[in-house]
């Protein structure tokens, strides 16, 4: 019962997508640094149709590749905090009238619970308590390091809003001596147009 009850929640939590044939389908995911991702991932049978299978980060850095993927797992570990795209590439010499469309089923998980799967062989060495322990402690590492990251992000937000402030008040200020050096220019001018034309005294 617990392990059916642990495939419905797999299935539950898998993206399940259509993929036109002839067409390139991509899903974006941004992802914090040194972080565990795993994924598994299933496509529909269909003979005349070869799809391919490429993860790549921002910088067009190859992490998975796999040519007529029909079925398997990948596993990477992050460097760096980036958006990650997983791209399905479908091609059929039969053209797209008289192929049906493939099914495509995509489970990924990152953090804790890749780590949960990754271990998943030493949890049923365990006994519950200690499995139940385990999740929690891989549970809190990465709310914790959640927590580090948004306190990074916050004090960089802070210093970009800091600076941003003082190029404003610095632009502010120029602005009104230009203004204000302008306005004085202008009077004298004036002054002195009306004094040429014997305007004013």
């Amino acid at each position: 019962k617990a392990c059916f009850c642990a495939m419905l929640l797999k299935i539950s939590s898998a993206l399940q997508f259509y993929l036109p044939v002839n067409s390139v389908k991509c899903l974006r995911e941004d992802i914090h640094r040194n972080v565990l991702v795993t994924g598994e991932y299933e496509l529909s049978e269909e003979p005349r149709t070869t799809t391919n299978l490429k993860i790549t980060d921002s910088f067009g850095s190859m992490l998975y590749t796999k040519q007529n993927a029909t079925q398997g797992k990948f596993s990477f570990t992050t460097e760096n905090r980036d958006t990650f795209e997983i791209c399905f590439f479908s091609r059929s010499p039969m053209g797209s009238r008289r192929v049906e469309d493939q099914l495509v089923t995509l489970n990924m998980k990152h953090g804790a619970e890749a780590k949960d799967d990754k271990e998943t062989d030493q949890l049923e060495k365990l006994t519950p308590l200690e499995a139940k322990l385990r999740q929690i402690e891989h549970l809190s590492l990465s709310i914790a390091d959640g927590y580090v990251y948004v306190k990074k992000r916050e004090k960089e937000m802070r210093s970009t809003n800091a600076s941003t402030n003082t190029r404003v008040l610095f632009l502010s200020i120029t602005s009104i001596c230009c203004l204000s050096a302008l306005a004085i220019w202008q009077v004298f001018y004036l002054r002195q147009f009306f004094k040429t034309r014997k305007l004013i005294e």
